[in-house]
């Protein structure tokens, strides 16, 4: 089972600014009775984009030029409260492969880490600067370089954090221990057998 070698990640952002983002803002509580995750990407941030009746509210995720945004832009301590592996679970299911933020819960980091999302943190001066450009280039996309530790936006980047062993399991397609465990299926159980 190789997994994708994720150098980079090109795509429009989006912007949901504020810091301590949990994740019952992220996805309500009520939509966590799936059995599976398919589906949940419809209920990303949904009652800050849902009015009762379904209509949307005005949302950076409703904007026009954010429909089919894959990099998610927020401030510090995003995906705070509960561990819902559902929070990452959404916003991977609703397209977003990378998110800049200026500091990401634990738990939260490690869930969507090994989904393949690229979750890096900047400095509050570098998310303000690449808000401004997103707010005056809507729909242009940036691009998250996990390699470098850059994010590059127009012609400008600022440096981004990311744990050495996080990017190194998604340069190298190694960012699912599950898959790592099936791929070596079969030292797992050579290993079994030689023990008592």
């Amino acid at each position: 089972m190789a997994l994708e070698k994720i150098s980079r990640v090109r795509a429009v952002p989006v912007v949901v600014s504020g810091d301590d983002i949990d994740t019952d803002r992220i996805i309500p509580a009520r939509f966590l009775k799936s059995v599976t995750f398919d589906g949940l990407g419809e209920f990303a941030f949904y009652d800050e984009r849902k009015n009762a009746d379904g209509s949307d509210k005005p949302h950076p995720m409703n904007a026009p030029a954010a429909r089919g945004a894959g990099i998610l832009v927020s401030g510090m301590n995003f995906g705070c409260g509960s561990s819902r592996e559902h929070a990452p679970q959404a916003l991977w299911r609703r397209g977003i492969r990378a998110i800049v933020a200026g500091s990401f819960a634990e738990i939260f980091f490690g869930n969507a880490t090994t989904l393949g999302v690229a979750c890096v943190r900047a400095s509050r001066e570098a998310l303000a600067a690449i808000e401004t450009w997103a707010a005056a280039h809507p729909g242009e996309p940036m691009e998250v370089d996990v390699e470098a530790r850059l994010a590059r936006f127009g012609d400008a980047s600022v440096p981004v954090e990311l744990p050495d062993a996080v990017r190194d399991a998604l340069l190298e397609g190694r960012w699912d221990p599950i898959a790592d465990l099936l791929d070596n299926a079969s030292a797992v159980d050579a290993l079994a057998k030689k023990l008592p």
